[in-house]
């Protein structure tokens, strides 16, 4: 541990460190999606069980991102990095062929790790980052979950044909692992009053997840993320059974989403310094997110798909730097309310987007068609916008220094 403040150059190692994470993160959270094909026919699965394995790691979100926030102010924020990393690079055993019950055990403790080391980012960025640095700091952050995940989308069809899919989604479980012994050498976190505080009594818990702002945040990510997870989910299934791609062809133009979401994030981070009020990175974002995401699939005309796909690329991920960055920016808000209101909003979209990609599956079953299901996920992602509406005025606060404690009063409503 180490005693410095924000003006400290360690900062850009645990900026890089941070990064790593994300990165690992996205790497393998949808690896398993290019390569679904082979796994239901190498297990004979149906595509309801195939939906599991692609929303499982979702709905671990959504059982412990409020407890993973809670925990992350009685633990502590190096502990939380630490643990939870190892348990992303257990992804590594996918590479022994673990058969179908042991590849769902390693997504399990994956999702674990991600749902522990999320919400533990928000204190730890605000320890190391002024205040006005904590948005673009977010924003890469982000970037580097939408990097991994076009890596992971874009490369695990073609390498699967060399390697096989196995050892695919092992190299990529790797970085995780290498993440966490780099962590053990070069992760530190400041010594501050925050970590000795008391923790969070249930008045307080209580007042944060009540918020108007922090709960209409969870419910907007909610409703865009699960079109999102649905679609990047199936997409390559659905161009590979319904448009006659290539696995590798449907890889690329899924991988689309996540790749544009790279410059959404940058900008995401970038704009909100010059443009206010926030709403409008929510308004805008909703609109461009729901008519992206009903063309993807709903006009068989392939320059339309792929203008679509980019729009939608676009649209679920602009509005993330300030989903993640206006807890932070709230009055009275503490690193442990931080971590609270993040751990919600993870808890929210990840029962969300654990049913997104199931109920897929089942009407797909159910159907013969994956249109039915992915309608109804493609309207839902509309509520983005209506959310933007209904938000608060925001944007007029500055998040406090790191190195001192806001006011223990609740977050107002």
């Amino acid at each position: 541990m180490i005693k410095s403040n924000t003006a400290s150059p360690y900062r850009y190692v645990i900026g890089g460190l941070t990064l790593w994470a994300h990165f690992a993160t996205g790497l393998s959270f949808q690896s398993v999606s290019p390569v679904l094909p082979l796994i239901t026919d190498d297990y004979g699965i149906n595509h309801t069980t195939a939906g599991v394995l692609v929303g499982i790691v979702m709905i671990i979100h959504g059982a412990f991102g409020i407890p993973g926030g809670i925990i992350v102010g009685r633990v502590g924020v190096w502990r939380i990095y630490a643990v939870s990393w190892f348990m992303m690079g257990a992804l590594t055993l996918t590479a022994l062929s673990p058969g179908f019950e042991g590849l769902m055990a390693l997504r399990i403790i994956y999702g674990l790790g991600v749902a522990a080391m999320l919400p533990a980012t928000g204190p730890l960025i605000m320890q190391w980052f002024r205040p006005r640095e904590v948005p673009i700091i977010t924003s890469l952050n982000i970037a580097c979950v939408s990097l991994g995940i076009v890596v992971s989308v874009s490369t695990a069809a073609p390498l699967a044909d060399l390697m096989g899919w196995e050892t695919v989604l092992g190299l990529f479980g790797a970085v995780g692992l290498a993440g966490a012994f780099a962590w053990l050498v070069w992760g530190k976190v400041q010594q501050g009053a925050w970590e000795a505080a008391t923790p969070l009594s249930p008045r307080e818990i209580w007042s944060v997840l009540r918020n108007k702002t922090i709960f209409l945040l969870g419910l907007a990510d909610t409703a865009c993320f699960s079109m999102y997870v649905a679609l990047t989910g199936w997409l390559p299934t659905f161009y590979n059974e319904e448009r006659g791609m290539s696995l590798t062809e449907a890889g690329f133009l899924t991988s689309l989403l996540p790749f544009m979401g790279i410059f959404a994030v940058l900008l995401g981070g970038f704009l909100p310094l010059r443009i206010r009020p926030r709403r409008l990175f929510f308004i805008v974002p909703g609109v461009m997110a729901g008519i992206g995401g009903l063309g993807s699939f709903l006009i068989d005309n392939l320059a339309v798909t792929y203008f679509s796909v980019i729009l939608m690329g676009l649209g679920a991920w602009l509005y993330v730097p300030s989903l993640l960055t206006l807890p932070i920016e709230l009055p009275g808000m503490t690193p442990q309310k931080v971590a609270l209101a993040w751990g919600w909003i993870m808890t929210a979209s990840g029962v969300g987007t654990f049913i997104a990609p199931l109920v897929v599956g089942i009407m797909k079953d159910s159907t013969g068609s994956f249109t039915p299901g992915f309608l109804i996920f493609g309207l839902l992602a509309w509520f983005l916008c209506v959310a933007g509406f209904l938000l608060p005025g925001t944007g007029g606060h500055r998040a406090q220094p790191p190195s001192t404690v806001a006011s223990p009063a609740p977050a107002p409503d």
